[in-house]
């Protein structure tokens, strides 16, 4: 019997896929092709031009934000508003960005809760200045209490258990989980998740995830220290790719999966040298987060009323990788 919270979540995930669904769809192949590959193009509407900001803790080279970027800046193109991206994986630093965005007078902040306690102070400025809020990525638990009209993204302890559970049903026995980013609360829900449901161990490895030579080197050396680790768990794309070379550099048996698709990932899904990747559809989180400040601002519609908007998880393998290949070549997916 499903749990209410599967149940839930089972049936946020229909409901997003079928917007997905719809907004491919509903564009055709004219549309496609206008956009460049996802890149706007399509006619403006014709409310008033407004100004809407995002503010990630993303540290510099993860391309999973470049694909957050696309979605949003084509909602931006589509909604005739001005985009304007920022980010910073220092707490106090993306708290000062929100801060800048504030004085700015944007009509519309879309911000990550990935460091929740830092976001909390700047957030109700925001509030108080009358600046509508969306959450997107990471920290759903502090996004209605920080006053966001909705948070859209990922269940990150959910995804992490679908996780563990597919290691389980793979016969691993001890798998690493690397965090590339040290006090992320969504990384360490991701981690917990596959210890839930995982039957053999979970240790969680810290490394720099700006730092490609670094954290390569840190996976590479625990690996070789400890040959019965036999799964190793990025918990982004770029990772995935520096834990596939730690791998044959060490020398070790260790299947490779990830959370998070890209060109390259899904390049190693193909080739086997990741064995599968969740997915949780940035470039939906992008879109659909500017186009709900649109709408509050010209409607004042709310989506999920309130609830987090489930984006993911979903487990992608090589079966995928023909309906994926295009989608992740031209960097929507």
């Amino acid at each position: 019997m499903l749990t209410t919270r599967t149940a839930r979540t089972a049936a946020a995930l229909i409901a997003v896929i079928a917007l997905a669904a719809g907004c491919s769809g509903s564009g055709g192949k004219d549309s496609e092709d206008k956009a460049d590959g996802g890149g706007g193009g399509g006619k403006a509407v014709s409310t008033p031009r407004m100004k809407i900001a995002m503010v990630s803790h993303s540290g510099e080279g993860d391309t999973f934000w470049d694909i957050v970027r696309k979605g949003a800046q084509q909602a931006a193109d589509k909604d005739n508003v001005q985009f304007l991206y920022s980010n910073d994986k220092e707490a106090k630093g993306q708290a000062e960005l929100v801060q800048a965005a504030i004085d700015k007078k944007v009509d519309g902040i879309v911000v990550t809760l990935a460091k929740p306690q830092a976001m909390e102070p700047v957030l109700a400025k925001a509030k108080a200045a009358g600046i509508p809020v969306v959450s997107i990525n990471s920290g759903s638990e502090f996004s209605q209490k920080f006053g966001a009209l909705s948070h859209i993204g990922q269940e990150e302890g959910v995804a992490g258990e679908a996780v563990g559970s597919e290691l389980t049903k793979q016969g691993k026995k001890k798998t690493l989980c690397v965090i590339h980013e040290q006090g992320n609360v969504s990384l360490e829900q991701r981690c917990d998740g596959v210890r839930k449901t995982f039957k053999g161990s979970v240790e969680n490895l810290n490394v720099e995830g700006t730092n490609a030579p670094s954290a390569q080197s840190s996976i590479e050396a625990k690996l070789q220290a400890d040959k019965d680790i036999d799964a190793v768990v990025a918990l982004g794309a770029p990772i995935a790719a520096l834990a596939v070379k730690a791998k044959d550099d060490a020398g070790s048996k260790a299947e490779i999966s990830t959370f998070d698709l890209n060109a390259e990932v899904v390049r190693r899904l193909k080739a086997k040298e990741v064995t599968f990747a969740v997915d949780q559809q940035p470039y939906l989180q992008g879109y659909l987060a500017v186009d709900e400040l649109w709408l509050y601002k010209t409607n004042a519609n709310v989506l999920g009323g309130g609830k987090p908007v489930f984006t993911g998880p979903a487990l992608v393998t090589e079966k995928d990788v023909p309906r994926l290949e295009k989608y992740t070549a031209r960097g929507t997916r």
